[in-house]
């Protein structure tokens, strides 16, 4: 048992877990930076002892079969939707969003997990669909969006708007990969597009009938107002978004330097040390140090495409398609809504922001992605299938 364990670590990229100590302690310094002699004071200490906690979940989620997480995945997708229904009674508001947990002193956020729940679910769908050449748009598409739609809904309900529409973007991913046709593709990104610009327009048009109406909550309506009516918007809807653009543009080329910017220095920036901690390594670090982890994370998801590629059973890329996915979503959301490209949501910059559960289900996604690596180069005919009953045969032979 030993020496199986011995060779798969071996075989492990330590070019991700390189990448994954630097942004660790890119997280860890920023985080001091902009809490020190706060009374957030200490969270450095704190995001370290997750992160200890994220290097076991990795290398834990590394050594596990894959195979095991589609086999069952059922089961893990009916204990996450427990979960989401279970926050609407019992979990805690915090900022605007009712989607915690509370066990003792510990918060859970279950959206979060949910996300590699759904990415676990949706594989496991999308490759028993696998010999179908391509994706049947009542047969197969609808049922599948439904699958994400269900728990879409209910994170909706909790106000949670970031991790809502990371559950679509997954969606969209997978369909893609799992060969939706070409025509089915053209007219979702018509439709999607074309109502994307009419709601924008609509909400511009029609802003004061909304607000008395009361159709959309406050809460959603400070933060589109922020994005799409920032000079109309009340001081205290858009400061948030302006502190942090002047911010990232005072930053400049390399930076005002380490804890010596002046707008996350001076709190003038909400949430600097989760949502927020782009902006600090905006102005502290510059254009040059923004650039440098778009990198990281660059290499991060390419090494993530090169697993698929070599990946010799079909369940594993779509894993990491999914995965791939979410964090392109969260990378794009997250810098995207300090530099006016995207709504102000509660998304987290992956590996970056303080936060436990959200840099847990990271570090555990990773693991799932290096899974593949250690245990997809059996051929697609070994995946086993939990509802096929095999021939007594080869049952005898393998045993």
């Amino acid at each position: 048992m030993l020496n199986y364990f011995w060779e798969k670590i071996k075989k492990i990229d330590y070019l991700i877990v390189f990448v994954l100590l630097i942004l660790m302690v890119v997280s860890i310094t920023s985080i001091y930076s902009v809490t020190k002699d706060t009374r957030f004071d200490g969270s450095h200490i704190s995001m370290i002892q997750f992160y200890i906690i994220g290097f076991i979940a990795f290398f834990g989620m590394s050594l596990i079969d894959f195979r095991l997480l589609i086999k069952y995945a059922w089961y893990i997708y009916i204990g996450g939707l427990i979960t989401l229904v279970l926050v609407i009674f019992i979990g805690k508001d915090l900022n605007g969003a009712q989607g915690w947990i509370y066990i003792g002193t510990l918060s859970v956020q279950p959206a979060e997990l949910f996300k590699l729940v759904l990415i676990i679910f949706l594989s496991f769908v999308l490759y028993h669909k696998r010999k179908k050449p391509h994706l049947k748009f009542w047969s197969d598409v609808v049922p599948i969006g439904m699958i994400a739609f269900l728990p879409f809904a209910l994170v909706m309900v909790q106000n949670d708007l970031g991790n809502a529409l990371s559950y679509f973007v997954i969606l969209v991913g997978l369909l893609w990969i799992g060969n939706i046709k070409y025509t089915h593709a053209l007219i979702g990104a018509v439709v999607l597009l074309g109502g994307a610009f009419g709601g924008t327009q609509a909400y511009i048009h029609f802003h004061d009938e909304l607000v008395e109406s009361k159709l959309l909550k406050s809460h959603w309506m400070a933060r589109l107002d922020s994005w799409l009516l920032p000079e109309e918007a009340p001081s205290d809807t858009v400061y948030h978004t302006r502190n942090a653009k002047l911010a990232i543009s005072s930053g400049g080329l390399s930076g005002a330097g380490y804890m010596e910017g002046g707008y996350v220095q001076r709190n003038f920036i909400p949430y600097a040390y989760s949502d927020s901690i782009f902006v600090q390594i905006a102005e502290e670090y510059g254009f040059i140090g923004s650039s440098v982890l778009l990198l990281l994370y660059f290499i991060l998801i390419h090494r993530m495409i090169l697993i698929a590629l070599e990946c010799k059973n079909r369940a594993g890329p779509y894993l990491i398609v999914g995965i791939i996915a979410m964090f392109i979503y969260q990378i794009f959301e997250n810098i995207g809504m300090f530099i006016g490209l995207m709504p102000l949501t509660g998304i987290t910059l992956p590996f970056i922001s303080y936060g436990g559960t959200s840099l847990l289900i990271n570090m555990a996604s990773i693991g799932v992605a290096m899974s593949v690596k250690l245990h997809g180069q059996e051929v697609e005919e070994d995946m086993p299938d939990p509802h096929a009953v095999r021939p007594a045969a080869t049952r005898t032979r393998e045993a």
